[in-house]
Order: structure tokens, then sequence, then C-alpha cells
């Protein structure tokens, strides 16, 4: 019976040892497989931040690229502004040249920025003609006892041609035009 017992003893010794061996093993096998499960979700984050960094060097590209195209855009824009001024102009009447120097200070004013000399409003030119008009009527009307509106439409004549004269002459000081 003690050769039974002993006999029973070591076939369970034996089988708790195996059993914790197979335990062992499976556990080996399944943190095994748990490592590589984590190492290709780390490879599939690493694939993700690739794209995200491709995507926004496209973006960041694009962008450069409008920046260069609206930079170029603006020197144009300041070209053809200073060939303008720099084409001398001849007017056949004053009123004709107050209206050329309005649209040049127009197109100079919407070039943002871009010239060294930036014009914003009326030309001096512009205000002389305006000013010498409304004073040359007014003055032409006064005197003009028997024909008020004919002295009116002389005197506005003649005060905007001065008018524009002055102002054109300030305009050249000031450097807004040139000679």
């Amino acid at each position: 019976m003690k050769n039974l017992f002993l006999a029973g003893a070591v076939s369970v010794l034996l089988m708790s040892c195996n059993k914790d061996e197979k335990i062992q093993t499976a556990s080996l096998e399944q943190q095994k497989l748990d490592y590589q499960a984590r190492q290709i979700d780390i490879e599939k984050q690493k694939l993700a931040i690739e794209k995200e960094k491709i995507n926004f060097e496209k973006q960041k590209d694009s962008l450069n690229k409008i920046e260069a195209e609206k930079e170029a855009e603006r020197k144009a824009e300041a070209n053809r502004v200073a060939n303008r001024r720099s084409t001398p102009r001849r007017s056949s009447s004053s009123s004709s040249g107050s209206v050329a120097s309005n649209s040049s200070s127009s197109s100079s004013s919407s070039s943002a920025g871009t010239t060294a000399t930036k014009k914003k409003g009326w030309s001096s030119a512009a205000k002389g003609t305006v000013i010498g008009t409304v004073g040359g009527a007014a003055a032409g009307a006064i005197i003009s006892k028997k024909n008020p509106g004919l002295g009116a439409v002389i005197g506005g004549v003649a005060g905007g041609a001065t008018g524009y004269t002055i102002g054109r002459a300030e305009d050249r000081k000031s450097g807004r035009v040139q000679k």
C-alpha cells in the first residue's frame, strides 16, 4: 500500500508540474501574441502620423504658393502704377485732367501698400480744380449783374483751370506726380 500511495503521490506531483508548465507555456504564447498586437497598433499609429505630416506639408505648400501668387500680383500692380506715373499725360481740358489724376490716385490706393509712396484721397490738382470751379462760378455770378448764369460758367471755367494749375504744382512738389 505504501507503494501505491507513493506512486499516487508521484503521479499527482508530475501532473501538477505538467499542468503548471502547460499554463506557463500558454501564458508565454499569449504574451507574445499581445506584444505583437501592440506592435501592430503602434505601427498603425506611426503611419497615421506620417499621413498627417504629408497632408500638413501639402497644405503648407499650397498656402506658400498662394502667398507667392499674391506677392507677384502686388508687385505687378505696383509696377503698373509706377508705369502710369512715369508716363506723361496730356489733357485737352482742365476737367479731363482732374479726372485722370483722380483715377490715378484711386488706383494707387488700391495697391495695398506695396509702393513706398502710397497716396490716399484726392490729389492737390483735383482739390484745386473743385475749389477753383466753385469759387470762380460764385465770383462770376456775383460780378455779372445782367447775366449771372453766363458769369458763373465763365468764372467756373477760369477758376477751375487756375485751381488745377496751382494744385498740379503742389502735386509736383510733394512727389505725387513727376514732371
